[in-house]
């Protein structure tokens, strides 16, 4: 039976990578294998499964977050951030590619989804990175690794959906997250710098003039303006999970509720936005609900089969310690985010690995920032990083795959040697105890 287990966890994955819908192999694949080595009366455990999954207050935040940040999307309010930004770091050579990270990191604080962050971001700055004289690989590279933050930075999908399958509490994760991510950034930012010291000329500085023209009339204003209304939904939110007074699931009704009141006030709402906007979000709500039924029904049979305490007791009888085997695990999320999105792997692959680092008594808020920085880091990796599709529909002809994958490479190894400091430093997490 235990071996059983690992043939279907192998199968479901050869399916996956073969193209099969994803939530339907999960669950029908499950089904057939239970259906002849399990004992029927095993089937009556599993609709409580079902319904104690799809009753858990804590996943009404993904369909919350969702709608917050496709409606942050329609608002305009990340066109207005970067041009402000680009003013404000003008004079400084790299100044635009700093102002398309920290727009960046903002819109990832307020929408969480990354597909989003990466096409607005390219429609907006790409175009405009281009005209004043950036080389294609700093443009994409720089939009690319930026949009890709909403995976690690609060509040996230992504760690929503590993709090849920760690059985964490989600409001640590965020907490957890927090010191990380701004680091991150900072890392981005002082890329940009040095590119900036040794090649110049790829990264120049605006016009004088056109900061300039953009100072006249209200300035300060307009800065209050692209500032204040983002950052009043991030500290809402975030603020607000943090003090102790919401739940992230509340929180994240506070965020939809704002997000839609910034669309009125900036002057983009309508009725046919709401609509486009509900669509949307019942579309990919449906489309992680349905993969998580399927991976429920998954990891039942898997768990059934005892393909758990197999699992466990293989890596004991190993030897293997709880650092080379939390390598493993990361080598192997690292390669399948080259290949199948991140809620495939957070349904599929970490509630198998869950009981072993339980096992391992491992601290497991560390392994879901591991677990997130590690997803986003697949998110950029070429040949199949899926931020690098998002990109090339929205880039201009001239942009070839070659300036996508050279342009990411160095965002990449700084991912690589960031995941590393956080295995190596787990203390970088303690901003945790905030949430506590």
């Amino acid at each position: 039976m235990e071996l059983l287990a690992i043939l279907l966890f192998l199968s479901i994955f050869i399916l996956i990578l073969y193209g099969f819908p994803v939530a339907f192999t999960l669950g029908g694949l499950s089904m057939i294998y239970a259906l002849c080595f399990l004992e029927p009366g095993a089937f009556s455990a599993l609709p409580p499964r079902v319904m104690g999954i799809m009753s858990n207050f804590v996943l009404i935040a993904v369909p919350l977050f969702i709608y917050m940040g496709i409606m942050l999307e329609k608002s305009g309010l990340a066109e207005s951030l970067l041009e402000t930004m680009a003013i404000l770091f003008g004079r400084v050579k790299g100044g635009l590619a700093i102002s398309v990270i920290i727009v960046g990191a903002m819109l990832a604080a307020s929408t969480g989804i990354v597909g989003a962050t990466v096409i607005t971001m390219g429609l907006i700055s790409l175009p405009t990175m281009l005209k004043r004289g950036y080389t294609p690989e700093i443009a994409t590279g720089t939009i690319a690794a930026s949009g890709t933050l909403g995976q690690i930075i609060p509040p996230s999908v992504v760690l929503v959906l590993l709090g849920s399958v760690l059985n964490v509490s989600v409001g640590k994760l965020f907490a957890a997250a927090l010191l990380p991510s701004i680091f991150l950034v900072i890392c981005y930012i002082i890329y940009i710098l040095i590119v900036a010291r040794v090649k110049p000329e790829s990264v120049p500085a605006m016009p004088a003039d056109e900061i300039a023209a953009f100072k006249q009339g209200n300035f300060l204003g307009k800065v209050v303006k692209a500032f204040l209304l983002p950052m009043m939904l991030i500290i809402l939110v975030l603020g607000s999970i943090f003090a102790g007074v919401a739940t992230p699931t509340e929180a994240a009704a506070v965020g939809a509720l704002g997000a839609t009141l910034l669309t009125i006030m900036q002057g983009k709402f309508s009725l046919d936005v709401l609509k486009s906007v509900m669509q949307e979000t019942t579309h990919l709500t449906s489309m992680v609900f349905v993969i998580l039924l399927g991976a429920t029904t998954f990891t039942f049979v898997f768990r059934e089969m005892n393909g758990d305490d197999y699992l466990v007791s293989l890596i004991q009888d190993a030897n293997l310690s709880a650092s080379v085997f939390l390598i493993l695990v990361m080598v192997v999320v690292f390669v399948a985010g080259f290949f199948i999105d991140f809620i495939e792997i957070i349904f599929i692959i970490v509630p198998v690995v869950a009981p072993i680092f339980i096992a391992l008594e491992v601290d497991l808020i560390w392994i879901g920032i591991l677990l997130g920085l590690n997803l986003q880091t697949s998110f950029l990796s070429p040949p199949f990083g899926f931020s690098l599709f998002y990109l090339k529909g929205v880039a201009p002809p001239s942009i070839t795959t070659k300036h996508l994958y050279r342009g990411i490479i160095p965002f990449v190894v700084i991912q690589l040697g960031f995941l590393a400091l956080v295995i190596a430093f787990p203390d970088i997490l303690n901003f945790v105890r905030l949430a506590d």
